[in-house]
C-alpha cells in the first residue's frame, strides 16, 4: 500500500445463515496489502442488534474505514454506514434498502428463487434448507467447503427483514457493488436495480451467493479501489 493511502481500515459484515468465517479469503488478501481488516460477527437475532453489532467495531476503528456487506449484511451497512467512521461502502451480491423500507420489499416485482429454500422453526428463526444448501447458497463451492458452510450456518431471526431502515448510509457515502452472476439468493434484475439506485460501481463476477468466499479476489480488488477511491487525496 502506498504511503498516501488514507483509508487502511475495512469492516467486513456477513449475512444472514453464515458467520464471520467465510470472509477468511478476503480478510487474508486484504491484510497481506496492509489494510486492518475486523469481521463483524452479527448475532442475527434483530436488525437494532446486527446494527449495534457492526457499530460497535466501527466505534473501535483508528482512522476511516471501508464498511463491507454481503447479503443481509448490506441492509446492515445501510444503516450503521451513517457511522463517521465510514469513507465508503461496498456491497456484496447485497441488499441495499432506502431510508423507511424493509429487506423484505426489495423482493416485491422481482423473480422468485426457488433453489434458496429457508426452513423457519416455531421460534421464528430460519435456517436454509440442508438438501438445498449448496444449490442455493455455495454451488460454485467445493462439496467440503460447502458442507462446511452448511452446517456451521447460523439462524436469523425472520422479523429482521421486516424492520425498517431508519438510515441509507448510500445516499452520502460513495458506493461499490459486487455482482454475483450465477447469485441463486436474489434475482439479477433485483441485485442491479438496487446497485443502480445506490449510485455504486458495479462490478459483476460469474459465482454464488457465497461469491465472498469463492471469489475472495475480485471481492477484495473492489474493497482495494474502494479505500483508495474513497480517501481524501483520491476525490
Amino acid at each position: 500500500m502506498s504511503t498516501d493511502q488514507e483509508i487502511k481500515n475495512v469492516v467486513l459484515v456477513h449475512g444472514a445463515f453464515a458467520d464471520g468465517s467465510g470472509w477468511r479469503g478476503v480478510y487474508d488478501n486484504l491484510t497481506a496489502r496492509g489494510y486492518r481488516v475486523t469481521i463483524v460477527q452479527n448475532p442475527l437475532t434483530s436488525f437494532e442488534d446486527d446494527v449495534a453489532a457492526t457499530t460497535r467495531v466501527l466505534d473501535r476503528q483508528d482512522g476511516p474505514a471501508v464498511l463491507v456487506g454481503h447479503s443481509w449484511g448490506g441492509t446492515v451497512i445501510t444503516e450503521a454506514g451513517v457511522h463517521p467512521n465510514v469513507a465508503g461502502l461496498v456491497y456484496v451480491s447485497a441488499l441495499a434498502p432506502d431510508a423507511g423500507e424493509t429487506t423484505s420489499q426489495q423482493y416485491e416485482g422481482f423473480a422468485a428463487t426457488p433453489e434458496f429454500v429457508i426452513d423457519v422453526g416455531e421460534d421464528g428463526f430460519g435456517f436454509l434448507n440442508h438438501d438445498q444448501f449448496k444449490a442455493g447458497f455455495a454451488h460454485d463451492a467445493s462439496d467440503t467447503d460447502a458442507a462446511f458452510l452448511r452446517d456451521s450456518q447460523v439462524p436469523i431471526n425472520m422479523s429482521a427483514f421486516g424492520a425498517a431502515v431508519k438510515n441509507a448510509a448510500w445516499r452520502d457515502k460513495p458506493t461499490w457493488a459486487v455482482i454475483a452472476t450465477e447469485d441463486k439468493a436474489f434475482d439479477q434484475a433485483m441485485l442491479q436495480h438496487m446497485a443502480t439506485r445506490s449510485g455504486a460501481k458495479i462490478t459483476t463476477v460469474p459465482a454464488s451467493h457465497a461469491v465472498f468466499m469463492t471469489q475472495a479476489g475480485v471481492v477484495a480488488d473492489t474493497i482495494d479501489e474502494a479505500a483508495k477511491a474513497a480517501a481524501p487525496a483520491g476525490r
